[in-house]
């Protein structure tokens, strides 16, 4: 069955272009998504599925419910867009003035309701349901798949799987990792408070520069003095203003940063000695120091187990293909929250190829990516569903 499938899986590839194309034309920003879900909706309720809209807020998820009992499996996409410029020279370059898809969700959409129409022609002979979740505002903290979860996208789900088209990696290459892939993304706003002054007076004033430069160097220190060298944390400065005039001490400074983790023990270490650093600063300056702390995206686990299979059965089944390992970042991803609730994995496809332009990064004004790569993240999709028996071999 499964070679039946690939097969009409890559006989749907022609539309799901068109699909990719049009979600391309007509992006729409995080918390923003109107025309996107009602494109799903519509799509998802021409194929016979159950469909709940507006889930945790633009959500929509979709089930196909098999003729035979089986494990519920849930499949996610993602489909906001960025508020970054189009500038490329494509027939699908972006209709809305400061706004695309740079960062590939409209591949994982279009991919995913590829797949839906791919498994509704074969309904019958599914064992179980699949669960098709059409996530918006990932792009966002707090993103959209918390509020998914708390309205019920993963009830009775037994595993979940996510894919991300990825434009390091040349098209046909398949990327796994086990454990910690993604980090978790939290920043920081520190304002610096002094007394300001004329520049040749600086003993009359509390210079909120000098207080945040300090500040920036002891900062420096958190990850190198009390991160365990076998653990991971990152902690940059990002913004660092204050003053107009070269000879004036003004009275402010702002500092701003982002903290990216795995562990979450190291997490809250890090949140705390920052925290540390400003009442320290405080008490050796005399500037009155405040800092606002937010917990963004949680770190991105992938189940050992899960993870493992699925590589295993893509390097028997998908030949043409080739497995790699993905190395961990300290990007950030919002699928984190489903691995948290059920087990699952979370893959990276290549989207790359130099013959057609498709050689930039993620967030970048001239993103694109070769769109055979919705038909991978299918095939390995439907290895997931194949694996937890949904769909026979």
């Amino acid at each position: 069955m499964i070679k039946k499938l690939f097969k009409e899986l890559e006989n749907i590839q022609p539309e799901a272009v068109e699909l990719r194309r049009d979600l391309h034309m007509n992006p729409e920003l995080s918390n923003e998504e109107k025309r996107t879900p009602k494109i799903v909706e519509s799509y998802l309720r021409e194929l016979g599925l159950e469909v709940k809209t507006n889930v945790g807020g633009n959500g929509v998820v979709g089930y196909l419910r098999g003729g035979k009992p089986g494990k519920t499996i849930a499949l996610r996409a993602d489909f906001d867009a960025l508020p970054i410029q189009d500038e490329k020279d494509v027939p699908y370059k972006s209709k809305i003035d400061g706004v695309s898809h740079a960062c590939g969700h409209d591949v994982h959409t279009a991919a995913l309701l590829a797949l839906a129409k791919t498994l509704s022609q074969v309904r019958e002979d599914l064992h179980g349901t699949v669960v098709f979740i059409h996530q918006f505002a990932e792009e966002v903290a707090p993103g959209g798949a918390e509020r998914m979860i708390k309205d019920g996208c993963l009830d009775g789900v037994d595993a979940v799987y996510g894919a991300h088209v990825w434009a390091e990696n040349q098209v046909g290459e398949i990327l796994f990792n086990e454990g910690y892939t993604m980090a978790a993304a939290d920043t920081f706003e520190i304002e610096i408070r002094g007394k300001g002054g004329h520049g040749a007076l600086p003993h009359l004033t509390i210079d909120p520069v000098v207080a945040a430069s300090q500040l920036v160097v002891n900062i420096q220190q958190i990850t190198s003095r009390n991160v365990p060298p076998l653990d991971s944390a990152v902690v940059t400065v990002g913004s660092f203003h204050s003053g107009e005039a070269l000879n004036v001490i003004p009275d402010t400074a702002s500092v701003k940063g982002t903290v990216r983790t795995y562990n979450e023990n190291v997490r809250k270490l890090v949140e705390q000695k920052l925290r540390d650093s400003v009442e320290a600063i405080e008490k050796q300056t005399g500037a009155n120091v405040d800092i606002t702390y937010q917990y963004g995206h949680t770190s991105l686990y992938n189940h050992p187990e899960e993870t493992r299979r699925l590589k295993e059965i893509s390097q028997q089944y998908l030949t043409d293909l080739e497995i790699l390992r993905m190395e961990p970042f300290m990007g950030a991803e919002d699928f984190a929250y489903y691995l948290k609730e059920v087990p699952g994995t979370f893959f990276f496809v290549g989207g790359r190829n130099e013959k057609i332009n498709a050689v930039y990064p993620h967030h970048h004004p001239m993103f694109d990516v070769d769109e055979r790569a919705m038909e991978t993240i299918g095939r390995v999709f439907l290895l997931a569903l194949m694996d937890h028996g949904v769909i026979s071999n």
